[in-house]
């Protein structure tokens, strides 16, 4: 009988691929993903409840008996008393909500992190989600850390800036709680903290957040996610300390109601900026690609 030849199809040159297990699998390249309706879903949700928390959380003061009463000739409504009646309350109630809200941020930024940098077979993304989940717990640990020595260095600088060194000690703590935790939690549970170690790995990561928080340069939606909120919060408390100086003797004006109220509002501008940016960048890139060849090269 004629010997009949085989032939065997090889992959395309262009497409990459990896043998195992007598498959040959297609290697997945890292993707610059921008996921548009959950990220405005969960972003939407998350801006709502964040003013939920500022403005209406600390009306459950009112819960546990009636406000104590106050001698001024500026009368307000009892939305406004129960912010304003006890600032150290009114902190602690918006800080617990924060941190609740930013754990669960914080853990679907990390998986949009993950789903952008994920790179291999499917055999090998799978085990790379296994460790990366595997170290959920450890990054909180190093994020929690991280964000309670932010604070610290936040209250330094706020008495720097004026804040009473001797007199409202817990309220300016408070504060500076608040600001760490909306502007270095996330960061740091994401990107990971950074460390002064000489291995290529933290080496890279202090570059990374160089590049971020210094340099302010974010390459992508990813990294405007977190870098935009975060100015945004340290701007917005700056500007809300100005009312505290001016001579109006009204009840909201009490250390540090403006501030922390300035650091809620500039976060969320922020982060809708980071949104509208990257939304806008995301549909031009999406318009280009869908224009025709001769379009494009007009």
């Amino acid at each position: 009988m004629p010997a009949t030849s085989s032939k065997t199809t090889l992959p395309p040159k262009s497409s990459k691929t990896k043998k195992k297990a007598g498959k040959i699998e297609p290697v997945r390249p890292p993707v610059d993903r921008f996921p548009f309706a959950q990220y405005a879903s969960v972003l939407g949700v998350r801006l709502l409840l964040i003013g939920f928390t500022g403005l209406y959380i600390p009306q459950t003061t009112r819960l546990f008996g009636p406000l104590s009463a106050r001698k001024t000739d500026r009368p307000q409504s009892e939305f406004m008393e129960a912010l304003t009646v006890n600032p150290s309350l009114t902190l602690g109630w918006i800080s617990v909500g924060l941190t609740l809200l930013e754990v669960w941020w914080a853990g679907w930024v990390r998986r949009w992190s993950f789903e952008q940098t994920a790179k291999g077979t499917e055999v090998e993304i799978k085990l790379d989600r296994v460790r990366f989940e595997s170290l959920r717990f450890t990054r909180l640990k190093d994020a929690t850390a991280f964000t309670l020595c932010a604070a610290l260095a936040t209250h330094v600088v706020a008495v720097v800036f004026g804040a009473p060194l001797t007199s409202h000690v817990v309220q300016t703590a408070l504060l500076a709680f608040v600001v760490s935790i909306l502007a270095a939690f996330t960061p740091a549970f994401v990107l990971g903290v950074p460390s002064f170690s000489s291995n290529t790995v933290s080496m890279i990561n202090r570059l990374s957040w160089t590049r971020l928080f210094v340099e302010l340069s974010p390459r992508n939606a990813l990294e405007r996610t977190m870098v935009y909120p975060a100015v945004g919060t340290f701007f917005g408390g700056w500007l809300g300390a100005i009312p505290i100086a001016l001579d109006w003797d009204r009840p909201w004006q009490a250390w540090p109601l403006t501030p922390l109220f300035g650091s809620l509002g500039g976060y969320i501008i922020g982060a809708i900026l980071a949104f509208t940016f990257s939304t806008a960048r995301w549909l031009a890139i999406e318009h280009v690609q869908s224009c025709p060849p001769k379009l494009k090269s007009r």
